[in-house]
């Protein structure tokens, strides 16, 4: 009966498993076309391939190490470092073939250094590594390091994690977004678009372009930056006493020209969720076809510690959400920079797991989350808006971006 539990017990692991990878891989191409570096050789990995190399072991010619001759055709051999190749040789070079070592098997191209060396011999060009543990790559390699695009699949009894994107020493870095008039752009405003001090600029709403993508980071741009404003996000409120002052003439305007429009509210941390939440609802215009509301949420360390720490914050986060959501009748977006991912998101799985996440990351690489929208720069240059604007890049293109609006704004 015990082994007949394990394996009940093993086949219903592997089933899970093998349901979170469908989950993720199902994730990529609803997020992605042919237009993303990398595409097609995802999509062949859903479809379950995998990066193999004809190996015809009959035709073994030569075993162990030469001298004075040539290797030629496919042979066998041993490196210094103790690992087994069997691979293609075509006068005197290793080109392909598959090597083992201790942890695991590598698929693939390779490179010598000097021609009949085999300690030489380094993975480059594109190739698979199926680790002992189980963990799967298949990508690029230079000079046995993961280099530039490649898939990382990781698997074990908890979770199920498929990595997409680019590598540099070995490191995975993230993906590396193509910037083209086919993706979908927007912009976050609040009082600062309109001037500071006694300087007052207005928004000409008949002219909003996109020009500019900012500068803070390196972006992969194909043709001319000039973009339409496909949405925006309009500060509203901030604690329990500040209001954005234009708030309602950009909401307006915004409507009129037929733009998707949302708001968001600032969250504090020296108030309640709850009255919060209760502020933002009075002060805010929620109508059909809205985007969702947002919550931005942005504390220092040091404001964390003084509400209470971490699960305190969270418990006031859960509570505005819940209250918005009963206003609304859709479930708020977050707004969160990467360290707030990295060191506070793991205390909350449940936001995690059921929240839309809006980042702001000022980087190359696209933030390695499950993310509704990219706010990729605060430098940005606008037609019709005087002084730099946050750039906004949606997670797909505009069937995606066309079903949000159907199934996640405001009904």
């Amino acid at each position: 009966m015990g082994n007949i539990s394990s394996s009940l017990s093993l086949d219903s692991l592997y089933t899970q498993m093998n349901r979170d990878l469908k989950s993720e891989l199902d994730y990529y191409l609803e997020r992605h076309n042919v237009e993303d570096e990398g595409y097609e050789m995802v999509a062949a990995f859903a479809n379950g391939k995998r990066h193999s190399e004809n190996i015809d072991t009959i035709a073994i010619t030569n075993i162990g190490r030469w001298k004075g001759k040539k290797r030629e055709g496919t042979a066998i051999s041993r490196d210094s470092l103790g690992r087994i190749t069997i691979g293609h040789w075509d006068n005197d070079t290793l080109t392909s073939g598959i090597r083992i070592d201790s942890t695991g098997t590598y698929i693939g191209a390779f490179k010598n250094g000097r021609p009949g060396v085999i300690t030489d011999a380094k993975a480059e060009g594109h190739g698979a590594y199926i680790a002992t543990s189980g963990h799967y790559f298949e990508g690029h390699w230079e000079k046995d390091q993961r280099q530039g695009f490649g898939l990382q699949l990781l698997e074990n009894e908890v979770v199920t994690v498929l990595k997409t994107g680019h590598w540099q020493e070995d490191v995975f870095k993230g993906e590396r977004m193509n910037y083209t008039s086919e993706r979908i752009y927007g912009i976050d405003i609040s009082r600062y678009q309109h001037g500071h001090g006694r300087k007052k600029y207005p928004i000409y709403w008949d002219k909003l372009r996109i020009r500019h993508l900012g500068s803070k980071s390196k972006k992969n741009i194909s043709g001319e930056v000039d973009y339409p404003v496909s949405f925006i996000f309009i500060k509203s409120t901030q604690g329990i006493s500040i209001r954005n002052p234009y708030y309602a003439y950009d909401y307006a305007a915004a409507r009129k020209h037929g733009i998707p429009i949302g708001a968001y509210h600032f969250f504090s941390t020296k108030c309640s969720g709850a009255a919060q939440a209760q502020y933002f609802i009075n002060s805010t215009l929620f109508r059909t076809g809205d985007l969702p509301p947002v919550l931005d949420i942005e504390p220092s360390d040091s404001q964390i510690s003084s509400m209470g720490g971490s699960m305190t914050m969270w418990s006031h986060i859960r509570t505005w959400l819940n209250a918005v959501e009963r206003r609304c009748g859709v479930k708020p977006i977050l707004y969160v920079n990467q360290r707030f991912v990295n060191k506070y998101l793991p205390d909350a799985p449940d936001i995690k797991r059921n929240y839309n996440i809006w980042i702001a990351r000022y980087g190359e690489y696209k933030p390695d989350v499950k993310l509704v929208v990219w706010q990729l720069s605060p430098d940005g240059r606008v037609n019709g808006i005087t002084g730099e604007v946050d750039i906004n890049v949606f997670n797909g293109y505009q069937t995606q971006f066309d079903e949000f609006l159907s199934k996640e704004c405001i009904k």
